[in-house]
Formats: structure tokens, sequence, C-alpha cells
């Protein structure tokens, strides 16, 4: 990476993701956005713990993060990605169009740090596609291509 890419890097805490999206615990999967280049890419975390209501039944005595919800964790990381990019004020919505080629690795357990890394591939007026993986540490654990649109809330 060059210099003036990592200038050009932002980081988000949560209080300014709950700014940009509308998601809310328990549905919020990002606890913060690093890494952040407007258009490009960016890097969720989720700090996977044992508290969240649906290990209580996937599965009781072995907890597992669903797939499904790593795949909203990668969109909503995507949706900070999109506002952020076209400086949209709250109060607009992305939404998921298309999920496709997801594959799920390994399994994401209480006390993983979830990395959500997704990258634009296309940007056509407020359609965007991305390819979304999320990774503990250097391990892959699930990746997607999505697509989203980008609609003010009525």
């Amino acid at each position: 990476m060059d210099e003036n890419a990592a200038a050009d890097e932002v980081a988000l805490d949560v209080n300014d993701i709950q700014r940009m999206i509308p998601h809310r615990y328990p549905f919020l999967m990002i606890d913060k956005v690093v890494g952040l280049v407007p258009g490009a890419n960016a890097i969720g975390i989720k700090n996977v713990t044992i508290n969240e209501p649906y290990f209580q039944g996937h599965f009781p005595n072995h907890p597992i993060m669903p797939g499904v919800l790593i795949i909203e964790a990668m969109a909503q990381t995507a949706a900070v990605l999109v506002v952020h990019t076209e400086d949209k004020q709250s109060g607009n919505l992305v939404y998921f169009m298309s999920v496709d080629n997801a594959r799920f690795r390994k399994p994401v357990m209480p006390g993983d740090t979830l990395e959500l890394h997704v990258a634009t591939v296309q940007n056509r007026g407020n359609v965007w596609k991305f390819k979304g993986e999320a990774k503990v540490g250097s391990k892959l654990m699930a990746e997607s291509v999505f697509s989203a649109m980008i609609m003010d809330k009525k």
C-alpha cells in the first residue's frame, strides 16, 4: 500500500456506524470499521461473544455464528463503505439485491475477532457490487460476492 492510500484510510467506531446505518442491537453485526478507503474497500470488525442472542439456539452445546449473519456483517460493512463514500446523511438504506458464491469454510465461535474484508467490484448509479471475505486472523472463514442498492428512506 502506498503512503497516499494509507493517508486516505478512515476508521469508524460504533457511534459513527450507528449514525450511518439503521441497524441496532441485536442486529448490528459490526463493532467498528477500519482501513476504509472511500469507493474501494473497508474492514469491519465483529468481536464475537457468547452473549450474542443467537448462540442460545445455534447450537446450545456447540455455539457457532450462523453463516447468514456473517454475510449480513459483510453487508453492513459494505453499507458503511457506500454511505461514507457517497457522503450520505443518515436516513438512507442499503438493501441486499443478490448474494452469489457464498462459501463457509470454517466455523466462527465465541471469542473470535471476525474481520470482514469488503472490496468494491463495481458501482453503477445506486447499485454496488462487492466481494467479501470473513477472516479470523489469517484464516478464511467465509466468502461471498453480493450486490446492494442505496435508497432514500421514505
